[in-house]
């Protein structure tokens, strides 16, 4: 029996799907490289008129929705884009932890803004005026500049322990680097929430490809991705997604 490597992809058993030695371990959604053996297709078991495509970069049999990687060199399932932040390719088995990471990261560079400005708000101003005082009149006074700030009950050193001046540089490199990353980080996050709603990857928006795969309701396409049913292990990067019964992403020609 012939088959023919050409077209797009048939159904593919679990075994496709285990996981491979090497750096592919990492990337969660990895195709295995070098299995489109005449062998290994017809353990298929394929179905006259089914046909499946090889990849001629990674010599691969590729599934449905599945995308070579230059970076990584092989093929990903459900592959958005590769991520140089994190060395990895974003697919479909590590998509959650991608998304949370770029949450968790917006949320940080949000705090660090906050912290900023109650800096400037509780501590800038009685730093600079303290740095300020003539320290001539001080001594003429018999004044020490620790007890001057007895009374308001404050230190220096509890807001920095740098002078105003550099204080205030480093606060504005600080403020620079946490937009700048809550920014990016943002919209990292909205663009794969609205990836996952609209089971769409941002390679098959970039070609317009032609949806082949069965349109999903929003939230059923979140829970595909972040595990069935919902619960508090959707927020926690360490909890495995339970994919459940939900349908991989593969058709039948």
């Amino acid at each position: 029996m012939a088959f023919t490597l050409l077209g797009r992809g048939a159904s593919f058993p679990e075994k496709l799907d285990k996981p491979v030695s090497g750096r592919s371990k990492c990337l969660l959604g990895a195709v295995p490289k070098g299995n489109a053996t005449k062998e290994f297709i017809e353990s298929l078991q394929l179905k006259p008129g089914q046909v499946v495509y090889k990849c001629p970069k990674c010599c691969s049999i590729k599934p449905d929705r599945a995308h070579h990687c230059s970076v990584c060199k092989r093929c990903i399932r459900k592959m958005d884009h590769h991520c140089p932040w994190v060395n990895n390719c974003v697919g479909e088995n590590n998509q959650k932890y991608f998304v949370l990471f770029t949450m968790y990261i917006a949320l940080i560079s949000l705090h660090a803004l906050i912290m900023v400005g109650f800096h400037f708000l509780h501590c800038f101003e009685e730093d600079w005026t303290t740095y300020g005082l003539n320290r001539e009149e001080m001594a003429e006074t018999g004044i020490s500049l620790h007890e001057k700030m007895q009374p308001l009950n404050f230190s220096s050193t509890e807001c920095s322990s740098f002078s105003p001046p550099t204080t205030v540089i480093l606060l504005i490199l600080l403020c620079f680097e946490g937009l700048l990353f809550l920014i990016f980080t943002s919209v990292m996050f909205g663009t794969q929430v609205h990836s996952i709603c609209t089971d769409e990857t941002g390679i098959e928006q970039l070609k317009k490809e032609e949806r082949r795969w069965a349109k999903k309701t929003k939230w059923m396409n979140m829970k595909a991705v972040f595990g069935h049913p919902f619960s508090l292990g959707w927020a926690s990067p360490f909890a495995t997604p339970d994919q459940g019964k939900a349908d991989p992403y593969q058709y039948v020609v």
